[in-house]
């Protein structure tokens, strides 16, 4: 549905851009009247072209200042569909974009966006969230949002991600698949867990494989949770700062034990999403027992000792031994009947 609505929506832009330039000199290029897209090149045809190519030449000659063909202007993002006002949003901010490449890309990229099935204000929201899109060819646009959709992105998921992050269609695809690869291979996340993670937390793409790796470690080993506890707390929207000072916390408040090999503690441990789904007030209410005040001190702390030699890293390794020892054939149901994760020795 919202591609078909894009593709009229830019069939409509073509036919205006064409009766307007028969009309007035001051109109774009000729690359500006070629759609840069599949869809829209499915819309012009081979007269229309030829049939602009006068006016465009008196474009260029009138035009002492010999501006590229390239160049937006208003005219050409109100025919896509933006009011005036966001017309001249979007040019004053391509102007702004540093490297030239802005004002080549721009048009091309509003064509991809469009054809996404985004809304002009949606497609206005998401470049000001991130300028860096002016810059980035149609063509690797589109193969960065058949690559999401090649990992499970359907319809509704996708342009909801590229709405809330749009900075994942500047990320090259070896980087997305790298992280997806880590994911599945040293994580053992399932196919779908993937997926969801890259749903709910779009920003792992560009996050530091390291620093990933050991985020998971220190929730998989030291507090006992499992992959699909992980993505339905998502997990990876936190910090690892954010996740240790939370766990540390309720860990001496005896509140929270680290399960043993077989996966038993004495006591009760909150899921991990009501630990970093909520709020500080409600975390310290309804899941520590404690008063702001003491949490304030306890940050103060564990600050402190995170500082010291030997402290960043907190105790993975021992915790991770018992896990280690576990029978080789050992199924874990949480990894969809794949062995548990184990972190490797290092030689």
């Amino acid at each position: 549905m919202g591609t078909a609505v894009a593709a009229r929506q830019v069939l409509r832009w073509t036919v205006r851009t064409a009766a307007s330039s028969l009309l007035s000199p001051l109109q774009l290029g000729r690359c500006h009247l070629q759609p840069q897209c599949v869809g829209c090149g499915l819309f012009c045809s081979s007269t229309s072209l030829s049939t602009l190519q006068p006016t465009q030449h008196s474009y260029r000659l009138s035009h002492v200042s010999e501006k590229k063909a390239t160049e937006l202007s208003l005219q050409a993002l109100v025919d896509l569909g933006f009011t005036d006002t966001q017309a001249e949003q979007i040019y004053e901010a391509v102007s702004k974009v540093r490297g030239g490449s802005a004002a080549k890309h721009a048009l091309s990229t509003l064509t991809a966006l469009f054809l996404l099935g985004l809304s002009p204000s949606s497609v206005l929201k998401l470049l000001q969230k991130c300028p860096q899109l002016y810059t980035v060819k149609e063509s690797q646009i589109q193969q960065r949002i058949d690559n999401l959709r090649k990992l499970g992105l359907v319809e509704g998921s996708l342009q909801r991600v590229v709405a809330h992050y749009p900075q994942i269609l500047t990320v090259p695809m070896k980087t997305v698949n790298r992280m997806v690869a880590f994911l599945r291979e040293k994580c053992l996340f399932t196919v779908q867990q993937v997926t969801d993670i890259l749903r709910d937390s779009p920003a792992i793409v560009l996050e530091d494989l390291g620093q990933v790796e050991y985020k998971f470690q220190y929730v998989y080993f030291r507090m006992g949770v499992k992959q699909a506890e992980m993505v339905k707390s998502r997990l990876f929207r936190f910090t690892l700062d954010e996740v240790r000072r939370r766990h540390c916390f309720l860990e001496r408040r005896g509140l929270y034990q680290t399960p043993d090999k077989k996966g038993q503690t004495i006591i009760a441990n909150p899921k991990l999403d009501s630990i970093l789904n909520v709020d500080q007030d409600i975390f310290l209410t309804a899941v520590a027992k404690a008063s702001a005040e003491e949490y304030e001190v306890f940050q103060r702390l564990i600050a402190r000792e995170w500082q010291e030699p030997g402290k960043q890293y907190g105790t993975i390794e021992a915790d991770s031994d018992d896990y280690e020892e576990e029978e080789e054939d050992e199924e874990d149901v949480e990894t969809g009947g794949k062995a548990g994760y184990r972190k490797r020795r290092k030689k």
